[in-house]
């Protein structure tokens, strides 16, 4: 157990000599202050920028840059950051550099299903995710980022006919007005996904978009809301 002295020490060395910081192991970063539920990870390397800091609470609010996504971060955790040498810059690239990435980026998910997982609400990190949190990853893995959430995904993506789809196109589920799910798209019909118990699956596997197919395919098929082709990284 870290002491408070120890504590703050770290703090007021990690807030000093620039605002921006480089996650030197995988971070889980919570919802809230109470730091009860996961919102989202960040793996090594990932930029983090601290929003505020109160030396007398149990985590502080954070920004991941490479998706603005908010957060909060245990203050026992600040020994993993270091002061990043330069800020983080946006990647820039064309979509034909896009294209020709996306293999990888599939193959990405294919060594991800390989290993033993389960679906975590929140992950980004081998070996476990949620829907978003492999998209995000998978694209990463290859230098190209997508927004945090799968709403915030399908928003950022120009939309594409289903006829139209091709393998790395993203695939969206939703309900109540609202895309709640995704997957990455493989051709002929099927797309790969990390989905929970509730769906009929827990974890990561490949379904078909039709409506006679097995349990998990025909549930997500119900929801089915469109798809979106990655033109760009983010932002």
């Amino acid at each position: 157990m870290v002491s408070l002295p120890e504590l703050q020490a770290r703090l007021a060395s990690a807030t000093t000599g620039g605002s921006e910081y480089r996650c030197q192991a995988n971070l889980n970063i919570y919802a809230s202050p109470e730091c009860h539920s996961l919102a989202t990870q960040a793996a090594i390397g990932r930029y983090l920028r601290i929003l505020s800091l109160n030396q007398d609470c149990i985590s502080f609010p954070v920004e991941l840059a490479e998706d603005n996504y908010p957060g909060w971060l245990l203050a026992r955790d600040i020994e993993f950051l270091a002061v990043a040498d330069t800020p983080y810059q946006p990647v820039v690239l064309s979509e034909a550099e896009i294209q020709a990435r996306l293999p990888e980026a599939i193959a990405f998910t294919y060594t991800a299903m390989a290993q033993p997982n389960y679906y975590l609400w929140g992950g980004t990190v081998a070996p476990n995710y949620d829907c978003s949190g492999l998209m995000q990853a998978a694209f990463a893995s290859v230098g190209i980022w997508l927004p945090r959430d799968s709403y915030q995904q399908e928003a950022f993506l120009p939309s594409i006919p289903i006829q139209e789809l091709q393998p790395g196109d993203l695939v969206f589920f939703g309900k109540n007005q609202r895309v709640t799910h995704v997957g990455l798209y493989l051709g002929e019909g099927r797309y790969i996904h990390s989905s929970g118990k509730d769906m009929g699956r827990n974890g990561i596997g490949i379904n078909l978009l039709s409506p006679d197919e097995d349990e998990v395919s025909r549930n997500y098929y119900q929801q089915f809301w469109g798809a979106g082709r990655v033109v760009a990284s983010y932002p």
